[in-house]
């Protein structure tokens, strides 16, 4: 079964049971996949795995339809007659959520877990350190924190533009948050990647201790890419090594986000002494395409290949995994339509159906190749999403889109906005999440006057 009910088989599927609850028994199968039956005697789940059983337990409450979405009031007493076998396409189905631009209270990260684990989303990569602020707690460099966490100021709208919000920004998530998050969400079979951004994108950091830097300077107001980068002295490297020790003391997951993105003028050495360290330690590095610029790089890195298809092309002939998440495609922070309403808009037109639309192996890939293609992740980066609100207002319905193509065969179906509207926009009311109407934003969801930079 997909995201939205299209089930494989359905058994005498016109007729209404009476919903008894459900049980459970582990069975050989691919992960992540179930079969579900549901008739007058109670619901039978047969999952493959752990994450099978939460996956089959999201597609149930699918069935008793958006009332079971809600945290409290009447729940649902009868349920379809059906046979579901379903399993995902992709190991990896992730999402990127840029808490370093704009931060986000932890109950907010929280409630992200739950809506990646009802769309069988199972990756949450957190975008944690950026010019414009430090969000990760290390105890050995408080100033990181003190200093780099908040800035005097942000700009409103494209950089291009003159007005700033005329207030401060910050934030950061204290070490037990972090293990709380990381805990609730493995509750939920959803694996929190974490990511400290290097050599670029670190002015929060060089704020904080200034040696680290090449040119110094306080945390960032503005958005785009800053041309000071870190420097490659053995002290930064050192400090950094220690940076990311507490981060992966922390984060238990096997993978470590290292950045290696939009990094003016800089060769890739810090970048390979990182990512040897993080292999070192027994986990395995992950970055966006440019660590490709700092090859060869150590056996496990994974590459995320966000400029297009081609760097992760060539990393799975290196014999790298890869995760596709080519910005054209799955950065969910674009505009959703070239309407003037639109809020804030910057890059390409991304519209629901482009992201339905979009399939994620790249034409010409056998499967043969030395690297592995785990799967894809759609980027949520918040320079102009200033809020929770203006958050699910980019991602959604799109990442409901995003989330059916990860894990459903490769085959489009014509039904699918007829499926959204009807049954998965009215679970997302009963979740509370604020997301575009199919036919434009609300009045009170539009920004008049406020500059982007469409493309």
């Amino acid at each position: 079964m997909n995201l939205l009910p299209r089930p494989v088989s359905y058994v005498d599927g016109g007729r209404l049971c009476e919903y008894k609850g459900w049980e459970s028994v582990l069975v050989d199968g691919p992960p992540g996949g179930y079969r579900l039956l549901s008739s007058d005697d109670g619901v039978l789940i047969e999952a493959n795995d752990a994450a099978g059983e939460m996956n089959a337990l999201q597609t149930l409450r699918q069935l008793l339809g958006a009332q079971a979405f809600r945290a409290a009031g009447e729940k649902p007493s009868v349920i379809p007659a059906c046979e579901i076998v379903d399993y995902p396409r992709f190991e990896w189905r992730g999402v990127m959520l840029d808490v370093s631009r704009h931060f986000l209270p932890k109950r907010e990260v929280l409630r992200y877990v739950e809506l990646l684990s009802v769309h069988k989303l199972n990756v949450l990569h957190l975008h944690l350190t950026d010019d414009q602020g430090w969000r990760f707690e290390v105890k050995r460099y408080p100033k990181l924190t003190e200093v780099g966490s908040w800035r005097e100021d942000s700009r409103f709208g494209d950089r291009r533009s003159a007005g700033m919000k005329g207030r401060p920004h910050g934030g950061f998530y204290p070490q037990e948050d972090l293990r709380e998050i990381v805990e609730y969400a493995r509750a939920r079979h959803v694996t929190v990647i974490p990511e400290i951004d290097i050599p670029g994108h670190s002015q929060a950091a060089i704020a904080a201790y200034p040696e680290l830097g090449v040119h110094g300077g306080g945390v960032w107001t503005d958005w785009g890419v800053n041309e000071r980068v870190l420097n490659t002295d053995e002290s930064t490297v050192d400090f950094y090594r220690n940076v990311f020790d507490e981060l992966m003391d922390v984060f238990p997951a096997e993978i470590i986000g290292l950045g290696g993105d939009e990094a003016p003028g800089h060769d890739g050495e810090l970048v390979r002494a990182i990512a040897e360290h993080i292999v070192g330690k027994g986990r395995r590095p992950y970055g966006w395409d440019e660590v490709l610029d700092a090859r060869p790089l150590p056996a496990g890195t994974v590459v995320a290949s966000w400029r297009g298809v081609e760097g992760g092309i060539t990393a799975l002939g290196d014999g790298h995994d890869v995760v596709m998440c080519p910005e054209q495609h799955v950065y969910l922070d674009y505009r959703q339509s070239d309407s003037p309403d639109e809020p804030i808009p910057v890059g390409t037109v991304t519209t629901l159906e482009d992201v339905y639309a979009w399939e994620p192996v790249p034409e010409g890939l056998t499967g043969e190749e030395p690297g592995r293609l785990l799967g894809a992740q759609a980027n949520i980066w918040t320079e102009h999403l200033d809020s929770a609100r203006r958050v699910d207002y980019a991602a959604f319905p799109r990442l409901a889109a995003f989330a059916e193509v990860v894990w459903s065969p490769a085959e489009k179906d014509p039904e699918f906005v007829r499926r959204l509207k009807d049954h998965h926009l009215p679970r997302l009311d009963a979740l509370g999440v604020e997301y575009r109407p199919l036919n434009g934003p609300h009045p009170w969801q539009r920004l008049p006057g406020v500059p982007g930079f469409p493309r």
